[in-house]
This record gives structure tokens, sequence and C-alpha cells, in this order.
């Protein structure tokens, strides 16, 4: 990672609260290195009404200045403020952020009236499935302060790309664990003793002790929300088979996306 991080952050015109850049904001008081933010501003077709009738569609200079610029200007942040048009918002977010070579891309998501869980358009999950760093899936009502991390683990996987995918969760909930100075928790469900995760090599590879480890029978789901309730977890990171674990990439990820409608904070998702 470079010495400056970039946080791309992703702004749709036309919510009345930016989740994923006050996150950003929040964030840079807690580098030592200030990070660069690149801001997208797009709308998501799938999810948005497009039509003339939605006045939070027209946003003019005011807006932009007192809204996106301002906040950044007042922390004494570097960035720069994108426009898209393009109606494809899931590559477009994917390219342009590949270009700012972003280490992290912030998005923020809601839940819709009258529902329980959260759901995703078709375009959120091919930006979290293909993209080249990892995603930071914002919701409203979250903690400032992070104080504990759960990183969610498969210690049962057998295929070479799986375990690629553990470590990749590990390390990045170390980094963000010591990047807030919070606490670091691993969990791994499995269904049956057959399925019983080897719990030595957990304590090695991630070398925490054992009231930091949690190995519990039930769906993944369950569990990990269950672990993250009773340890306040403030951030879980998990992870979904997108680039090269699956044979179609456009494929939703039924474990992560019950992980995550399942959870009431914050989640990183990386992929392999």
């Amino acid at each position: 990672m470079s010495a400056q991080e970039k946080l791309f952050v992703v702004v749709d015109p036309s919510d009345d609260t930016h989740l994923a850049l006050e996150r950003a904001l929040i964030t840079s008081t807690l580098r030592q290195t200030p990070p660069k933010l690149h801001v997208f501003v797009g709308v998501d077709t799938q999810t948005v009404d497009t039509r003339v009738i939605n006045e939070n569609l027209f946003r003019d200079q005011y807006w932009f200045q007192n809204v996106i610029r301002k906040p950044m200007e007042d922390k004494g942040l570097e960035g720069e403020i994108e426009i898209s048009w393009c109606s494809d918002w899931q590559d477009a977010i994917l390219l342009s952020a590949k270009r700012f070579s972003a280490d992290l891309i912030l998005l923020p998501v809601r839940v819709k009236p009258n529902a329980s869980r959260f759901s995703f358009s078709e375009s959120k999950w091919g930006v979290l499935r293909n993209a080249d760093c990892p995603v930071l899936l914002v919701r409203p009502g979250a903690r400032e302060r992070r104080k504990t991390v759960l990183a969610a683990v498969n210690f049962q996987a057998t295929k070479a790309f799986q375990r690629e995918l553990n470590t990749t969760i590990i390390e990045r909930g170390k980094w963000l664990a010591d990047g807030y100075s919070a606490d670091f928790h691993v969990v791994n469900g499995y269904l049956d003793s057959l399925h019983y995760p080897d719990r030595g090599r957990l304590a090695n590879e991630t070398g925490l002790p054992a009231d930091k480890i949690h190995v519990t029978q039930g769906y993944t789901d369950e569990v990990v929300s269950a672990v993250a309730e009773d340890i306040g977890a403030d951030v879980v990171i998990i992870g979904t088979l997108g680039q090269s674990g699956k044979p179609s990439t456009r494929r939703r990820g039924n474990t992560a996306e019950r992980v995550i409608s399942a959870l009431n904070c914050d989640v990183v998702v990386v992929n392999c």
C-alpha cells in the first residue's frame, strides 16, 4: 500500500446525506498521513428514480462547493471530484477506481423503507465482486471510532484460492485494527463436526489468543452476526470469491449477501 492512502468515495447526488464521504473525513483524522480522496459523483440507475420529477437529481454549483468540496478543505485534504454521466454505474466506478489506483472504495448503502434487511442491486454486487481493492460498505448510524474489528474466515476451505482469500481477510483485518488501535477478533462458523475448522492453524495464522478466536456451529450469516453483536464489532471484514473464484463474476455471492444483510455495522468486502 502506498504511503498516502487513496480513498475512492462514491457519492450519490440524490441522497441528502453522504455516508461514504463522512466516513472518509473521519478516517482522515485518524491517519498520520492524511489520505488522498477521489470523490465519484454518479447515480446508480438501478436504484434511483431518474425521472425529472426527482428534484434531488438537480445539483448546482453551491451544492458541489458546500456539500462536497468545503468539508474536504476544512480537513485540509487533497482530493478531486469526478462527475459521471455514464449509465453503467458499476463499470464506471471500477474503471475510475482503477485509474486512481484506489486502496479502498467507500460505498454507501441504505435500508429501503419498511424493509428489515439490506438489499443490493446487481450493480452494487458487481462493484463488490470485481473491484481491484477492498470495498467498505458504509451504513447509517455506524460508530465513528472503530474499537472492535471482526474478520470472518473459512478455515474449512481446501482450495488454494479459498485459503488465499482467508489470508487476505486476516491481513486487511489486522491492518484496519492497527490503524484504529482496535481489538481484532476472528470468527469461523461450521455446520457439523465433519467440517470443524483447524483451530490450531487459526491460532497460528492469526497470532490471536483463544478469547479472540470464535469457532461456532451454525450457518455463516447467523454465526457472524451473533459474534459481531456479542463483541460489539464496529466493522466486519468478509470475503467473496469474485475475480478468480468463480467462472462468472456477475453471479451474486449468496453467503456474502446473507452475512451483509444480517449485520448492523459497516462491512469491508475483499475478493480474490
